[in-house]
């Protein structure tokens, strides 16, 4: 029983990896790798290529490594206002619906999904519909 566990998750995990390394970030590798996993393998493969996806997608940010000193020279370019947040700025924390001005990212960096905007000083991508802040630019 075991040996059949571990067999179905090396292959689901052969599947997904090279799918779930284009995602972008870890919520989007975490979707992208269950939905991917369960394609190939049911609900195993979904919670292997969930965690995989999610690993991946931490790993590259949603921007990448090559974009982000780019888009944060982009950013800083543009001189756009701070917004002043009594919270800690960090990944995960839900930005408030007013107040908050928040700008597209241009299509050169790879990620029109989601929005930017400064917060005490700091540059942060943002979920659209929730305004989650998903990766601190720095």
């Amino acid at each position: 029983m075991i040996r059949r566990f571990l067999g179905a998750t090396a292959i689901v995990a052969s599947l997904a990896l090279p799918v779930v390394a284009q995602a972008q970030g870890v919520p989007g590798g975490i979707e992208r790798g269950a939905r991917d996993g369960e394609r190939a393998a049911g609900p195993v493969g979904a919670i292997v290529g969930g965690t995989i996806g999610g690993v991946v997608g931490g790993v590259a940010g949603v921007l990448g490594v090559d974009q982000r000193p780019r888009f944060r020279t982009y950013a800083v370019e543009q001189r756009r206002p701070s917004y002043t947040y009594s919270n800690e700025v960090r990944v995960g924390a839900v930005l408030p619906d007013d107040g908050v001005t928040y700008y597209e990212v241009p299509a050169e960096y790879g990620a029109q999904e989601y929005r930017y905007t400064v917060v005490n000083g700091r540059t942060v991508l943002v979920e659209p519909r929730t305004h989650r802040i998903v990766e601190i630019v720095e």
